[in-house]
């Protein structure tokens, strides 16, 4: 059975922002901090759907649209920096009235959890950071090569399917891939560029170091996004920071080991999470 509630939009920060909303704060979930997932560069919150659906057995869970993807506003005048997506996630969660929460955010979500947590909202009790990019000022380049979005960005935009999309997720299920296709053409080039840029000019490192509450790090064996030297310079700077690599999945980690994906979560939730 979902767990699926509504997809709804709220004024926050300026713009709309919409949101998928999973599970409620009904029972047990009333005693747990909800949680915020904010999804990746190309990804609307529909493609992170069936991520919801699981955190939403356990807790009151909000899968958002990032500014300029999914239903989110887009514009040609819209602010697509790092600060400016941070401070929606800030806005959100006062407009919510979210009293007690957790920000998970996958590789460009990890990185604006990260800066949403240095301005420490109130309610804020932990940060869980997926494969986020730690490319910087001065850092090795993002792995991922700006053509891939750009191109498949284009093709949805013209209109394609699944089988369009494999030659961009070839090891993905054709369900996956339809999903994609679907959404994919309401991602605003713009703000997939500037966010690209900003992987190579915003310091996530700066940003990590500044989070004041628990922290969970879970990152993919495959892709060579963060490397073994990446974890041990996040853990220095964090100590109390945990860590787990899920084996056998590259960057899009649910994608290609669900079970090792929710395992890694271990109890750091206060409750495990079962695919």
């Amino acid at each position: 059975m979902t767990t699926f509630l509504y997809g709804a939009n709220v004024a926050a920060n300026g713009i709309r922002q919409h949101y998928l909303r999973y599970g409620g704060a009904d029972g047990v979930h009333a005693k747990r901090p909800a949680i915020m997932l904010i999804p990746g560069i190309t990804s609307p919150a529909a493609t992170w759907g069936f991520v919801g659906d699981v955190l939403g057995r356990t807790h009151d869970t909000y899968v958002i649209d990032v500014r300029g993807r999914g239903l989110s506003s887009a514009s040609d005048t819209l602010d697509y920096s790092l600060d400016a997506q941070a401070a929606d996630v800030v806005a959100l969660v006062a407009a919510l009235g979210l009293r007690a929460f957790s920000l998970i955010g996958h590789s460009m979500g990890a990185r604006i959890a990260a800066r949403a947590a240095g301005h420490t909202p109130h309610g804020l009790e932990s940060v869980v950071l997926i494969d986020p990019p730690v490319s910087g000022p001065g850092r090795r380049p993002y792995p991922g090569k700006l053509p891939w979005y750009v191109d498949s960005m284009a093709l949805a935009r013209a209109g394609t399917d699944a089988e369009g999309m494999r030659a961009f997720c070839p090891t993905w299920m054709e369900s996956q891939r339809q999903l994609r296709a679907e959404w994919l053409h309401t991602c605003d080039e713009r703000a997939i560029l500037t966010s690209y840029e900003g992987f190579h000019t915003d310091d996530f490192h700066a940003d990590a170091a500044r989070i004041a509450v628990p922290s969970l790090l879970i990152t993919a064996q495959n892709g060579d996004v963060v490397r073994d030297e990446d974890v041990a310079e996040l853990q220095r700077m964090i100590p109390a920071m945990l860590h787990t690599r899920v084996p056998g999945a590259g960057h899009m980690i649910p994608w290609d080991n669900a079970t090792g994906f929710y395992a890694a979560f271990g109890d750091f939730l206060g409750v495990s999470l079962q695919p």
